[in-house]
């Protein structure tokens, strides 16, 4: 992943910001989208490409564009940083490859204490039936 090269292919746009706010809201955008083509990235090789656009699928659009908006901070300049450090993060999480599991036995001592701790418990509820007066 060339973080250098993905950030010029970035592409952002300032929108007003919804919800309320006074006099000054109704003429600044300090609501930040950022807009990544995913497909036609020089940025990242093929099998990051593919490895992006199966675990961001739901985040995509149609075109393999992904799109994300920040109007956390009342400053366009924060909201585009944060937005951002957003991104990159998103990446970065959908890039890990999980470790393989490596399929493990329980311990004999492990299984020795679950089967005592089954009958310990068996006989506290048998003991709470009537006797049997044969």
């Amino acid at each position: 992943m060339n973080r250098e090269q993905i950030i010029r292919e970035l592409q952002f746009k300032a929108i007003r910001s919804s919800g309320a706010g006074g006099q000054h809201v109704n003429k600044v955008s300090s609501k930040v989208e950022l807009t990544f083509d995913l497909k036609s990235s020089g940025g990242l090789s093929n099998s990051e490409k593919d490895r992006l656009l199966l675990k961001l699928d739901a985040r995509l659009t149609k075109d393999g564009v992904l799109l994300l908006q920040c109007d956390e901070a009342r400053s366009q300049h924060k909201n585009k940083a944060l937005v951002v450090t957003r991104f990159f993060d998103l990446l970065k999480k959908a890039l890990e490859v999980p470790k393989k599991r490596r399929p493990t036995k329980p311990s004999k001592a492990s299984v020795e204490k679950r089967l005592k701790s089954k009958k310990k418990d068996s006989n506290k509820k048998a003991y709470r039936k009537k006797p049997d007066l044969d």
